[in-house]
């Protein structure tokens, strides 16, 4: 077990258009926070500036972006600040008050304890609190998480635009950091770069908390880019996982369970409308042909999702990461 008390932990908060909210955020920090990166994100109302100058509290440092990068890249810009001063594990706290600090030790604990390697919030778990959220945003949470699972591989995780996180910075270094989402998408797409590492993932419970605030997430801007970033990372998932990094049974169900689900289909199909049009019935032989044939595709592909939901990543690398860089 890595010892706790060694343990240095930074808090990383991104800072765009939250000066009312954002010192009484930093006021809130426990003392198990040895460190506070706040990421100006260019923000208008020049937050950072306010920070630095008024904010007392030794342990908290700004990062100033020349261009608004989105939360992902502020995150980011704090994990690299946060890796080069030598913190142990880093976690994301949202600067407008929506996140409870005190709640950070629930984050930090299964990272300590060798359970995860990277924990985030869910707000799902608590049937009574979820029932003060909004309907269609419950219905989309539902459809991204289902979206998530598929693209990001953690087929046991939900609520996965949830900002509440905590990774330890031996898996942070490796992630590329140039390359993940920097907006909306950000949260989702650090899940399937922690996939590509088997980083273990686990899922905090958390109270949900919705006030008068507006989201600036609109389901209907975003889910274009949402679907096409999923199928995205979907093929790439599968592609390093079953058959860049390792083939197994699951790497020929997945193919054969596609070409025989669209031959059976598509034959099936055909044949049914060209017997409608001349008004007779079709073979025996076509009618079987077309139903085994999508049959047993359908019953590859349950099989290799069978086998993709059983290998979640389940042992924490942090520590086997850092020993395989040494030299």
């Amino acid at each position: 077990m890595e010892n706790q008390a060694a343990a240095r932990v930074a808090a990383i908060v991104p800072c765009y258009k939250v000066k009312e909210q954002i010192l009484s955020v930093l006021a809130a920090m426990p003392e198990q926070i040895h460190g506070v990166f706040v990421v100006d994100d260019a923000c208008p109302q020049k937050s950072g500036k306010m920070v630095a100058s008024e904010c007392q509290d030794p342990r908290v440092k700004v990062v100033f972006l020349t261009k608004n990068q989105g939360v992902g890249g502020a995150v980011m810009a704090g994990y690299q600040a946060a890796i080069a001063a030598g913190y142990d594990i880093l976690v994301k706290i949202d600067g407008d008050g929506q996140m409870d600090p005190q709640l950070a030790a629930s984050f930090v604990g299964p990272i300590l304890s060798g359970e995860a390697d990277y924990t985030k919030g869910n707000r799902f778990y608590d049937l009574e609190q979820i029932r003060q959220m909004p309907k269609t945003r419950l219905f989309g949470n539902a459809v991204l998480s289902f979206m998530c699972k598929l693209s990001s591989g953690y087929w046991d995780l939900f609520d996965p635009t949830n900002g509440y996180t905590a990774i330890h910075a031996n898996v942070a270094r490796h992630i590329p950091f140039e390359q993940v989402s920097k907006r909306y998408f950000f949260e989702t797409d650090l899940l399937f770069r922690l996939n590509t590492l088997r980083a273990a993932v686990v899922d905090i419970p958390m109270d949900a908390h919705y006030g008068e605030e507006v989201s600036n997430l609109k389901v209907s801007r975003i889910i274009g880019e949402f679907l096409r970033k999923h199928v995205r990372n979907f093929m790439k998932r599968i592609f390093y996982n079953y058959y860049l990094r390792d083939l197994s049974l699951a790497s020929l169900e997945l193919p054969f369970g596609l070409a025989l689900l669209g031959f059976g289909s598509i034959f099936g199909v055909a044949n049914w409308i060209h017997f409608w049009r001349v008004n007779a019935e079709a073979p025996t032989g076509t009618v079987v042909l077309a139903a085994m044939t999508t049959m047993v595709g359908l019953q590859f592909l349950l099989a290799f999702f069978a086998h993709d939901i059983a290998s979640l990543p389940r042992r924490a690398i942090h520590r086997s990461i850092v020993s395989a860089r040494k030299p």
